[in-house]
Formats: structure tokens, C-alpha cells, sequence
């Protein structure tokens, strides 16, 4: 039975978002919703949750229904409040006394050790956070829950935590995702709606198989639209000849012929549906000066240490050479970003970490979880055209191709969104010109097409790079070493899925 019903939806802000769009949810459900940045995922989730009313179209929810929707981001009211005081606070009044022990359930459910409990939300990374907003919600009790981004911000370990835990849900709760987690959305959703502005697709298949079906879709759409055209086309042409004949000839029968070919044309041109385009978020592309040095970092026992000076681990002898797209793998805490911050510093400034060589010919692009490579103080344009001596006109021409556009040029980088900043960072990338990326977290923010364009970009170029990052998929896309840290040691291994059902079964 259908518990929401969505009938001709559409919400239009300065463009439409998506339209037209029919659909329904009900027990059974794991639906992924997939759409570029800024395309209205979380608007269609406002609009299921009974938060924001549509342009156009209807929505029918069951009587009593109780939704339960978890957004983005953690409210200002709740970061001095406690784990436990955050999701006790969702409790109805009638309930906060009586059934206290409900908060405490869903606690244990999710695995959260009794000392985080008592922590406050503004102490909590963003893993917890987000970890504390699903259990608000579920403390609830809905009958349908909504999650928006649902794996920002949280490590492989709890990725992992999260799939079992919705595997787990009673199936008579629909549970709706949005998500540009490719890997997340493949083991825990079994339909897809990719969201667009005109048609709005939906397949009874998780993301992986639901694109390869779309991509065909799209394809066959494009196969006809062009046989469409060339068949008007070839009746225009027919309509053309014939009208000359009976002009010269005053045949009433040609003249009519010529009328019904052009109307057949007509017909068929408005009929003809073009392919669907994506309106590109913004493009990500990179560049690589390359280098006739063939090891570009040397690594003899250096040690990674925590800013205190406690060993995280050693290196042992290692190398990154050139053509090199290592992938580093371990769990939160075993010093992978520590590990990214020596080889920065190697490169900045020679000589100053010890035992580690790095070739003089290696330009290095680094970028970091937090985005710091551009402050959130400058605006686009004088970050652009200060840092890359690039004229005015050359840096609105590159910063509207990162899909940063003109109205949003001369704003501080801090009003942009994730996906913005994200593509500002790739665009400062690329105008250094590297011959060696050292990225930390890259596809945080991006949307499916920017993370896939990143891929693309790494591969195309043989770009030579060290990354860590949380995304299974990107990992398995870029990576041709793997080196994994693990007990305090470093070592190298063929690749990563061994590492991924390590984390998967501890977090069962």
C-alpha cells in the first residue's frame, strides 16, 4: 500500500528543479534519489516531509502518517545540548518522562559507547553529529524516514554501521535517501529516481544497475530523436521539390501533398524528445606538467607522529614514483591525514621532515578536508585572479566553467556551497599545474557526475597522486597501489577489498 503518493510534482525556483514527477512510496521501499548538486534532492524531501509546499502537482500522505526526516545540517539549538539530551530532546512532551528509556534503545542500536553519550553536540565530529540526528529521528518512531547526505562526514566504519543498521530496519518502514554515495546506495537501496527537470526516471534496481538502465534509456532516447529529425528533414525536402512542381504546373493536388508532407514534418519535429542533458554543476579538470624524474618521494622509516609527539606509526622503505595513484586505507584515527601532512610539509619545505627525500622537480596540488587551500574571507575572483595572475575576463571565464557563476564571483568563498567550493578547489588545482596531488577526502561535496569527472580527470592525465579518502568507489576507480596502515605499520597490499570486509564485519 502506497503511504506517500506524489502525483505531477513540481518545484520550480529560479529554474525548474524537476517537474512532472509521479510517484509512489510504501512498505518495502529503499528508494535513492540522485541528482547533480543543487538539483533539488533535499527540496523533494522537504516536500515529502510535509515542509515545503510544491509549484505544482499534489502529494498524498496516509492519515496519521509520522515521517521522519533527517537534514544536513546539526540546528544551532542543539550543540550545547548533551548526545543524549539531543535525542531525548525529539521526544513528545507526553512521552519525555515515561519513555526515556526509548532514547537509550536506539542509542545501543546504533553502537554508541556510553561516554560519547554524555559529550556535547558542539564537542562531537561530524560523524557523530550526523550519527545523533538519524537517532532523533528514529527515536520517534516514524513511519517513513527520510535521509539527506546520510554518509557526509562519517568514516568507512560507520558507512558500514549505517548499512547494516538500515538493512535492519522492519520492512514495512520505507526508508528514502538521497546520496552521492555510488557504493552506499548499491547495498542499501532497491530503487532509484534520478532527478531531472523535465522526466524524472525511476527503476526497481539499486544505483549501479539503475544507471547502466538509464544510460541505455538515454542512449535509445537519442537513437530516435535523430531518426526523427532526419525523417522530417527528408519530408521537408519532398514538401520543397513538390511545391515547386505545382506551383509551375498549378496542380492543386501537388500544392495540397506539399501541405500534408510539412504537417507530417511538423508533427514529427514536435513530437521528437532530444536526449537529456545535464546542466554541468560545474567542470572539474586537472593537469599535469609531468616530470623525467621517475621516483618523485622517498620514504626511509619516516615517522608519523600525533601533534604530541606520540608514534602513529613508520614507513618503512617506500617510494612513489611517477604514474603512481596510491590509496591510502585505514581506520579513523590511524594517521592517514597525519601521514598527508608530512609529505606536505616534505615538499614545502625542504629538508624539514626527516627521512623523507622529495625530488626537486615535483610541483606539488594539495588539497585537504576542510578546504583550506582557498579562504572562506576571499571572494572567487580575487582568489583567482591574485593568486594566478590571470586577468579579470580570464578568471570570470574560468570560475563560470567550475560552475561558480557571476553572480556568485564577488561573494566570499565561505557563502559558496560544498559542491562550489569543491570545484573552486579542482580549478586552483589545476592552474598550479602539478606533477603530484596529494588530496585528502576529494569527493567530499561533490555530486556522482563531479566525482566521476575527478576519476576521469586522475586517469586521463596519469596523474601521479596520494589520496586517502572514504568513497569505495573512487577508491576502487583511481587506485593502482594500496598501501594500508594498520597495528602501527604501514604496509602495501594488492587492493582494497579485503580492507573494506574487515570494517564491514567488525561493525556486525
Amino acid at each position: 500500500m502506497a503511504l506517500i503518493s506524489l502525483k505531477s510534482l513540481g518545484v520550480t525556483m529560479s529554474a525548474p528543479l524537476f517537474s512532472n514527477l509521479d510517484l509512489t512510496i510504501g512498505a518495502g521501499d529503499r528508494l535513492g534519489i540522485v541528482a547533480a548538486n543543487g538539483r533539488g534532492k533535499s527540496t523533494l524531501l522537504r516536500c515529502l516531509a510535509g515542509e515545503l509546499e510544491p509549484t505544482s502537482g499534489d502529494i498524498t500522505r496516509t492519515r496519521g502518517l509520522r515521517i521522519g526526516h533527517v537534514e544536513q545540517a546539526v540546528a544551532d539549538a542543539l550543540l550545547d545540548r548533551s548526545f543524549h539530551q539531543a535525542v531525548a530532546d525529539a521526544l513528545p512532551p507526553e512521552q519525555a518522562d515515561s519513555e526515556l528509556w526509548r532514547v537509550d534503545v536506539v542509542l545501543d542500536s546504533l553502537d554508541v559507547p556510553d561516554g560519547m553519550r554524555e559529550r556535547s553536540m558542539r564537542a562531537l565530529s561530524g560523524g557523530w553529529q550526523r550519527l545523533a540526528l538519524i537517532a532523533r529521528v528514529w527515536v520517534t518512531d516514524p513511519d517513513v524516514l527520510l535521509l539527506d547526505e546520510p554518509t557526509n562526514h562519517l568514516d568507512l566504519a560507520r558507512i558500514s554501521q549505517l548499512e547494516s543498521w538500515l538493512n535492519a530496519l522492519p520492512r514495512e518502514v520505507p526508508v528514502v535517501i538521497a546520496s552521492h554515495d555510488r557504493a552506499f546506495l548499491d547495498a542499501t537501496t532497491n530503487r532509484t529516481l534520478f532527478l531531472r527537470p523535465e522526466e524524472s526516471p525511476v527503476f526497481a534496481l539499486p544505483y549501479s544497475r539503475a544507471r547502466q538502465a538509464l544510460d541505455e534509456v538515454d542512449a535509445s532516447m537519442a537513437r530516435k530523436f535523430e531518426r526523427d529529425i532526419k525523417v522530417a528533414q527528408q519530408l521537408r525536402k519532398q514538401a520543397a521539390k513538390l511545391n515547386n512542381i505545382g506551383i509551375n504546373s498549378g496542380s492543386d493536388l501537388l500544392i495540397v501533398k506539399t501541405r500534408q508532407l510539412r504537417e507530417r514534418a511538423e508533427k514529427l519535429e514536435d513530437a521528437a524528445l532530444p536526449a537529456h542533458r545535464e546542466r554541468s554543476a560545474g567542470a572539474i579538470r586537472l593537469a599535469n606538467r609531468g616530470t623525467h624524474a621517475k621516483v618523485l618521494i622517498t620514504l626511509d622509516e619516516a615517522a608519523v607522529q600525533t601533534p604530541d609527539g606520540t608514534l602513529l606509526f613508520k614507513t618503512g622503505k617506500r617510494h612513489i614514483c611517477q604514474g603512481d595513484r596510491i590509496v591510502l586505507l585505514g581506520r579513523n584515527g590511524a594517521g592517514k591525514s597525519r601521514f598527508i601532512s608530512l609529505i606536505r610539509n616534505a615538499v614545502v619545505e625542504p629538508g624539514t621532515a626527516q627521512n623523507v627525500k622529495v625530488t626537486p622537480s615535483t610541483v606539488l596540488g594539495h588539497s585537504d578536508q576542510a578546504l583550506s587551500g582557498i579562504s572562506g574571507d576571499d571572494t572567487p575572483l580575487a582568489m583567482v585572479s591574485r593568486r594566478f595572475e590571470v586577468g579579470e575576463q580570464r578568471a570570470r571565464s574560468l570560475l563560470a566553467g567550475a560552475g561558480v557563476a557571476i553572480e556568485m564571483q564577488e561573494k566570499k568563498i565561505g557563502a559558496l556551497s560544498g559542491g562550489q567550493r569543491s570545484r573552486l578547489m579542482m580549478l586552483a588545482l589545476r592552474l598550479i599545474n602539478p606533477n603530484f596531488y596529494l588530496l585528502d577526502e576529494p569527493t567530499n561535496h561533490l555530486d556522482i557526475d563531479g566525482q566521476e569527472a575527478l576519476e576521469a580527470e586522475l586517469l586521463k592525465h596519469q596523474a601521479s597522486c596520494l589520496l586517502a579518502s572514504h568513497d569505495r568507489s573512487f577508491i576502487r576507480a583511481v587506485g593502482n597501489r594500496f598501501w594500508l596502515i594498520e597495528k602501527r605499520r604501514l604496509t602495501e597490499v594488492d587492493d582494497p577489498e579485503e580492507f573494506f570486509r574487515s570494517v564491514a564485519e567488525t561493525e556486525r
